[in-house]
């Protein structure tokens, strides 16, 4: 039944596709998570260990005279108290290197040698530490890209991992800076606890996106199966429903003609003198019935997706003449307006024609005597299409009617299934087209077929 293609394809499997999404996008937040949250402790870890360093070597300076003096005026040189106590910073554990900047950002003194007297060009973090504040910065070894700082070409060669700190360093009342300490440190203890955290990090976002996964993908795989339990169970509600509507169509649509025949009959067995009439009449009842069995199952039958180029001055002038000893028998005028030059549309021509004569047969059936049906079709560009409208001057329809047109198995004739608009609908519609209905009542309805331009 129809009811189906309104619903969800069965064939959609949700958890497969939820479990290859969720995957995905789990993974990726859980290291996202854990790669930022790992740099940032890391970053705190190591800021810290650069502000211990500094307070406990601002301390040293406050208690080392020679160091004081130095500072105070670098020009008068380092003696050997003060060479001292700069060999006694830089045997500080897990120092590697230990540099002194003046102010002008040249290196005063430095447990490497050669690099006394030296300067670097440009210097973020010197500057930072010039301005006061402690700077820390983890550089890697030998298995890094090219060294950012020519100070650190021979360090990347010794180690694997080791921290840059700048202390500034203050004069006695904490106001002036002036000079800066800089330290290459590998603190082995710190770097052990930053990888034993960075471990348990990633095992906490492994196991906590596990977890999540499980829980989504549980509660996901349970809706799918109450959603595809509900799904049949609607189908099989609509299918009832729909074949409880067909029966009482079909019941309401046959229970006249077979009164019809049965009444011919009994006329046939009280008076045989009328046998031919009533003859006609059960073979006209006969075909009536025959005629809604086929709208029926055309209705139900799956429509062919095969298409072609159908031409609509000729599929107008068949239709009209079908219909031309009813029209002629009730009286009712009809005339075909169309439009020069139309393109062909995209369709195909029988279920085409079907269309037309179930909307021109439902014109004929609502009119009286005197009617009228006007047939006109215009084309106003190749985006819109073609439209082709069917207008008659009959009784139309009320709001509530109108707003029911076109449903299966609603009819607002005595005689008739109600799926004769429902099946021109899906025609049309299989064809890329669509179906406009306006009625008003006491002027008439029009039916306009909105059709593809091949």
């Amino acid at each position: 039944m129809p009811a189906r293609s309104r619903l969800l394809p069965l064939d959609f499997n949700l958890p497969r596709w939820f479990a290859l999404v969720a995957l995905i996008a789990i993974t990726s937040i859980s290291t996202l998570a854990a790669m930022w949250l790992s740099a940032f402790i890391t970053d705190r870890m190591v800021l810290q260990e650069a502000r211990l360093t500094g307070e406990y070597e601002q301390s040293l300076v406050r208690v080392e005279k020679s160091l004081q003096t130095f500072f105070d005026d670098p020009a008068r040189g380092i003696d050997d108290d003060t060479e001292k106590a700069f060999q006694h910073i830089a045997a500080l554990p897990d120092v590697l290197r230990a540099n002194v900047y003046g102010r002008q950002g040249r290196i005063v003194w430095s447990s490497d040698r050669q690099l006394i007297g030296r300067a670097f060009g440009s210097n973020r973090e010197l500057e930072m530490a010039l301005a006061g504040e402690v700077v820390a910065k983890q550089a890697s070894g030998a298995s890094h890209e090219a060294p950012t700082k020519p100070e650190h070409e021979e360090l990347r060669h010794r180690q694997s991992m080791f921290i840059e700190i700048y202390v500034p360093v203050r004069d006695v009342r904490g106001d002036k800076v002036l000079a800066v300490l800089e330290l290459y440190k590998n603190p082995k203890e710190l770097a052990g606890a930053l990888r034993q955290m960075a471990w348990w990090i990633a095992l906490g976002a492994a196991v906590g996106g596990a977890l999540l996964f499980a829980a989504l993908f549980g509660l996901v795989r349970r809706a799918d199966q109450t959603i595809r339990t509900q799904q049949r169970q609607l189908v099989e509600s609509e299918t009832l429903a729909a074949i409880g509507e067909m029966s009482s169509a079909v019941a309401h649509g046959i229970r006249n003609p077979l009164a019809s025949i049965r009444s011919s009959a009994e006329l046939v067995q009280d008076d045989p003198a009328h046998a031919r009439e009533a003859a006609g009449d059960i073979v006209a009842q006969s075909d009536r019935m025959e005629a809604w069995v086929n709208q029926l199952l055309s209705y139900t039958r799956p429509l062919a997706e095969a298409s072609a180029a159908v031409t609509l001055p000729l599929l107008v002038a068949q239709c009209l003449d079908d219909f031309e000893r009813d029209l002629e028998r009730r009286h009712i005028r009809s005339r075909a307006e169309l439009a020069g030059n139309l393109p062909a549309v995209h369709g195909d021509a029988m279920l085409l024609g079907q269309v037309l004569r179930s909307v021109l047969a439902n014109a004929i059936e609502a009119l009286d005597h005197d009617g009228q049906i006007v047939v006109r079709a215009e084309c106003r560009s190749t985006r819109d299409g073609v439209t082709l409208s069917i207008e008659d001057n009959g009784p139309g329809m009320t709001s509530a009617q109108l707003a029911r047109v076109g449903k299966p198995f609603f009819t607002t004739k005595t005689r008739g299934l109600g799926i004769g608009l429902a099946l021109a609908r899906r025609v049309v519609e299989r064809f890329g087209g669509r179906i406009e209905i306006q009625s008003q009542v006491g002027v008439g309805t029009t039916v306009r077929l909105h059709l593809k331009v091949v």
